[in-house]
């Protein structure tokens, strides 16, 4: 492709996380893109470092965090880089243009996200003039379509309702409208249907895979959920202890993972009870990471003699487009290939 199909390029991102008498290093020397009309899956454990990534695009670190490395390009314009003096790039005000406008955000928490002594029209006749010079009436015709493409039925109706008088499953589909307002080049869903029963999930996605088409807009989504990988991402990035550790087209992720993590996922996924393919004991610390592979510990392929509890391993391409954090990919390929396939085929 060609370059002026980037959209969004992160290099070497790295987050930082100070408390008293500690350092937790929640992203380490992250680098992944998203190009246009691109859905891309960021899929990782709990404590993987995908959220903080996700804020740390945005130039946001909650309370305690420091983006420490780094840069980010959208649309071949820099929004930042990391210095050691703090972060050089976008003033506030430019910042405001982004954030809502070129880029929308939908959260874990749509009831948190959502004011709950404002009604569901004027906080999205907020949100749309923040950004858009609109008349009242124009801004209302927007937030009706809005509800519309994100499936909400009697959206004038709704207009009025508060955000406790929605359902999970509507509460997210209005926070996607609202992320939507503006038609952003690129929509980031942080675990757009966390809290949500599955048959509730699968309309929710089915709808935000419908709205982002409607805009025109690239979608990153980041979630512990492989199915919605497997259903609606075009490319997939797997995070472990804060770092990217495989990238692979989605179909060729499902056929054959080449990440120790990535395989006790899909095994997991399709109930293949394998020691092989099993990971032991407890996620890494931040505060303490350990030398060599960051997954030595938990890894049933980890041999001193390749290196994995002592040469932090390099992110190579396995074939072309498909890249790995392994010393010992070649014997995770055969045991995925000899074992997961075929036991998930039978």
């Amino acid at each position: 492709m060609a370059d002026s199909d980037l959209l969004l390029d992160v290099r070497n991102l790295s987050i930082q996380y100070r408390q008293v008498g500690s350092v937790n290093s929640a992203v380490n020397d992250v680098s992944f893109s998203v190009r246009r009309g691109e859905v891309v899956g960021i899929v990782g454990e709990s404590g993987s470092g995908k959220s903080s990534t996700m804020f740390g695009v945005l130039g946001l670190t909650r309370r305690s965090g420091t983006i420490v490395g780094g840069s980010v390009h959208f649309e071949g314009e820099q929004l930042y880089s990391a210095t050691p003096a703090g972060l050089n790039g976008l003033s506030d005000e430019e910042w405001r243009r982004v954030r809502g406008n070129a880029i929308g955000l939908v959260t874990q928490n749509p009831r948190g996200a959502l004011n709950p002594v404002m009604r569901l029209g004027e906080q999205l006749i907020t949100m749309y003039t923040a950004h858009r010079e609109a008349t009242a009436d124009q801004a209302r015709a927007r937030a009706i379509e809005l509800l519309e493409i994100v499936g909400i039925n009697d959206p004038v109706r709704r207009l009025r309702a508060f955000p406790h008088e929605l359902s999970g499953g509507m509460a997210q589909r209005v926070l996607i409208a609202m992320a939507l307002a503006c038609s952003p080049r690129l929509l980031i869903a942080d675990e757009p249907t966390s809290g949500l029963d599955v048959t509730v999930q699968a309309q929710v996605l089915d709808d935000l895979r419908h709205a982002v088409d409607e805009v025109g807009s690239s979608l990153l989504v980041v979630t512990q959920n492989l199915s919605i990988v497997a259903n609606y991402c075009d490319r997939v990035y797997v995070m472990h202890a804060g770092e990217i550790v495989e990238e692979a087209p989605t179909e060729r992720f499902f056929e054959q993972p080449s990440y120790p993590a990535s395989a006790a996922l899909l095994a997991a996924q399709r109930g293949i009870a394998d020691k092989r393919l099993q990971l032991t004991g407890f996620p890494v610390d931040g505060r303490q990471l350990p030398a060599g592979c960051l997954l030595h510990n938990r890894c049933p392929f980890s041999m001193v003699e390749d290196g994995c509890t002592t040469v932090h391993p390099d992110f190579v391409e396995v074939v072309p487009g498909h890249f790995s954090r392994c010393h010992r990919t070649a014997a995770v390929t055969e045991t995925v290939r000899t074992q997961l396939l075929s036991e998930g085929s039978a």
